[in-house]
């Protein structure tokens, strides 16, 4: 049952993502509905799929490699779409769309075998630790391709072509600010995600060395770049094609802490 959700919602998400980009070669109307209404319909069966997994697995799907990327592209699809309640930045769905279907397709070629948790990690703190952070995660992700948009657009004002990507990209200002909104939700979230995991940390291991554990040691790296990018936002006035480039090189941190933790895991 599980495993025809997630097909079932993959598919959905494959064709709202080519009717995303259809509709960013082509500008229509009919098309942006289509793609909006398939995208919302993905979104809802992958919920429909975590909450059957659980119930298959019973415990939250978050520690296998499919599980964990899987949770984090719907956390992304989740984001993007309680955005879009309060804002509308043109475009934004086409690549967003992208990116929750890429890691689809990565958690698609994944081991979907439910594998027993461990001890360690039969906790109340599992859930809550890793679904916080990915979520945060998540934010930080539409914060990076707001990012991305941000330098193709100024890239385009620069250069003087107000043709092809000027007209189907939302203004600076706008890129901006959901640079701003997205930084200002996902930081706390990562935070309070670090926390939590330092006190399962503590739960776990005691007064063992586990400090300088690799997950550890890049979830810092990657915490102190996102505190160095909101202090020169809200400190010192940074805004623009510095932030941008600031978010998308902090995001990367975020996506290599991510790599460490599918390959190691907790141990």
């Amino acid at each position: 049952m599980s495993y025809l959700l997630f097909q079932i919602s993959f598919a959905c998400y494959l064709l709202a993502t080519a009717a995303y980009f259809y509709f960013f070669f082509k500008q229509d109307s009919l098309l942006r509905r289509i793609a909006r209404g398939g995208f919302f319909v993905a979104a809802g069966l992958h919920t429909i799929y975590i909450l059957v997994r659980y119930f298959e697995a019973g415990h939250t799907p978050i520690t296998s490699i499919h599980e964990t990327v899987s949770f984090f592209a719907w956390s992304i699809a989740c984001c993007y779409l309680s955005f879009r309640w309060r804002y509308t930045v043109k475009n934004f769905g086409t690549f967003a769309s992208l990116m929750v279907f890429i890691l689809m397709l990565i958690a698609s070629l994944a081991s979907r075998e439910i594998v027993p948790l461990p001890p360690n990690l039969q906790s109340w703190l599992l859930p809550v630790h890793a679904s916080i952070s990915i979520v945060g995660d998540a934010f930080l992700a539409l914060a990076a391709i707001g990012g991305g948009m941000y330098l193709l657009q100024e890239r385009e004002l620069k250069q003087k072509r107000f043709g092809f990507l000027f007209s189907r990209l939302p203004s600076l200002e706008a890129l901006d600010k959901l640079n701003n909104h997205c930084i200002s939700i996902g930081f706390p979230l990562m935070t309070l995600g670090m926390v939590t995991g330092y006190i399962w940390a503590r739960q776990i291991w005691g007064g063992q060395d586990w400090h300088w554990d690799s997950k550890i040691v890049w979830s810092m790296i990657t915490w102190l770049l996102y505190a160095g990018l909101m202090h020169q936002r809200f400190v010192m006035g940074w805004r623009g094609r510095r932030a941008s480039l600031m978010t998308i090189v902090a995001f990367c941190a975020v996506l290599l802490t991510f790599w460490f933790l599918l390959v190691g895991g907790h141990k």
